[in-house]
């Protein structure tokens, strides 16, 4: 199993006491750090052009990691919203797929709006099973999905003459192709190289802060920010996710749908 595949699987809660437990880890360090220097050191006490630039570093540090944060937050945020628009187009073309097979001729009227009832409720079952955990439903799906095109290309010679046949050809082709972008939506998440670098730098800020946050008031200030830094990505790949965290892309567009298949069932 690969890094990726790991990381991806890792519960939220264990990703963030990993993270947290890393960073007070690497803060203690950095409080060690400067008190092995100041017993180093001959002289007085700091002066104030040393605090300075204390400060100075400790913004750009602070600066860099809110930098890259956005940016990360920014790319799960997107992907996030494109997996939340393909579940109201592919609901969208499910009901006008079951609407539209109303037209065909028996056999094909009836096994067609049974085979979009399946399917929906297969797509809704889908998407809230865990990765891992949802290869029956995928074997299930494509299979649904086959045995829909089948019946359309079967159906499609008794309708051919008519000027909605093509509508409703692209109607089952749009469904086709909503079908693999979904699929290829969820398997699409923010690099986890990118995640890597961001938590470095966040061990790395974590160090930073332990060196120049000095007495109890900069250790109480330190804890804060690094239990912030971690609320924050925890929330970031519980956004990346498609499931697992209590972010998860609604299926509301398609249970609506759901709702309406069942008011009027495919033998209506």
């Amino acid at each position: 199993m690969s890094w990726t595949s790991v990381f991806n699987a890792t519960p939220l809660w264990a990703v963030g006491l990993l993270l947290f437990g890393g960073m007070a880890a690497a803060a203690y360090l950095g409080t060690l750090g400067r008190r092995r220097w100041e017993n180093r050191r001959t002289g007085a006490a700091d002066d104030g052009e040393t605090e300075t630039h204390e400060g100075y570093i400790v913004s750009a540090v602070l600066g860099l990691l809110a930098l890259l944060m956005g940016f990360t937050f920014s790319l799960a945020v997107d992907r996030f919203d494109a997996r939340r628009e393909l579940v109201r187009e592919e609901a969208n073309a499910i009901g006008v797929a079951y609407l539209r097979a109303q037209l065909l001729d028996e056999p094909y009227r009836d096994r067609t709006r049974q085979l979009l009832s399946r399917y929906l409720d297969n797509r809704i079952a889908l998407a809230k099973t865990r990765p891992g955990h949802n290869k029956p439903l995928l074997v299930r799906n494509d299979a649904l999905m086959a045995a829909l095109w089948s019946t359309t290309v079967e159906a499609f010679p008794s309708i051919r003459e008519y000027d909605w046949s093509s509508a409703y050809l692209d109607t089952i082709n749009r469904l086709t192709e909503l079908d693999t972008s979904r699929k290829v939506a969820r398997l699409a998440r923010v690099p986890t190289v990118v995640f890597e670098v961001l938590i470095v730098y966040m061990i790395t800020s974590a160090f930073v802060l332990g060196y120049v946050l000095r007495g109890r008031l900069g250790h109480v200030a330190a804890g804060a920010l690094l239990a912030l830094f971690t609320v924050a990505l925890v929330l970031i790949l519980d956004i990346d996710r498609p499931i697992g965290g209590g972010i998860d892309e609604s299926q509301r567009p398609m249970e609506m749908i759901q709702l309406q298949m069942a008011a009027a069932p495919p033998a209506t």
